[in-house]
């Protein structure tokens, strides 16, 4: 059971190597101590304790629960559920629709997001903010406060949708530049194409 930061960092060494490509990532989800590491980054944050499609909660998560995914993993039989769905208001008065995905599936998205950060994080312009590690609102502000002094005007915009409207085959062959890997490919397909439960039916 290898060490999950010397997983991630051998992984981020090579990040900036032109042309490297990741051939063995899947087996890096056999291993339980990333799965510790996820739950000690999501366990506190706000929402994660809410309930998802089969009505678990990260309270319940133990070493066996882990172990169980992991089974599933090796002989390929994991099926993530759909998220719940619910809604939070925005600030304009509608409503934004959001996916709760169960425990275990969060669980095993934490991993996966960690795996993917330590490939593409380095790779990302200075001027990317969004939903990145240690990055936000705030920070690009600070940013444009040093970089941009002689702006006079800045405009804000929403996409609308635009989660909902992402082309997971132009998703999936950019990551199929870098990644060689068809079981971690097939495991990111089941993830995204897993759906949502809004009044009882399966979108």
């Amino acid at each position: 059971m290898r060490n999950p930061e010397t997983v991630l960092e051998n992984l981020k060494s090579h990040a900036t190597t032109p042309n490297y490509q990741y051939k063995r990532l899947y087996r890096n989800l056999y291993n339980p101590s990333l799965y510790l590491l996820a739950y000690q980054q999501t366990y506190s944050k706000p929402g994660n304790m809410s309930k998802g499609i089969d009505g678990q909660t990260f309270d319940g998560m133990s070493l066996k629960r882990i172990q169980n995914i992991i089974s599933s993993l090796i002989d390929h039989s994991y099926q993530p559920k759909p998220a719940r769905r619910t809604y939070i208001p925005k600030k304009n008065g509608k409503l934004r629709p959001l996916g709760v995905p169960s425990s275990d599936d969060k669980l095993l998205q934490q991993v996966v997001k960690t795996l993917l950060e330590s490939i593409y994080e380095d790779t990302f312009a200075e001027t990317s903010h969004g939903f990145r590690p240690d990055r936000s609102c705030h920070t690009a502000l600070s940013q444009i406060k040093i970089n941009f002094t002689g702006v006079k005007w800045f405009v804000e915009g929403d996409i609308k949708g635009y989660f909902d409207n992402i082309d997971h085959h132009i998703l999936i062959s950019i990551l199929r530049r870098r990644i060689k890997d068809e079981y971690f490919i097939s495991l990111i397909w089941k993830l995204i194409r897993a759906g949502y439960v809004e009044n009882g039916i399966h979108q």
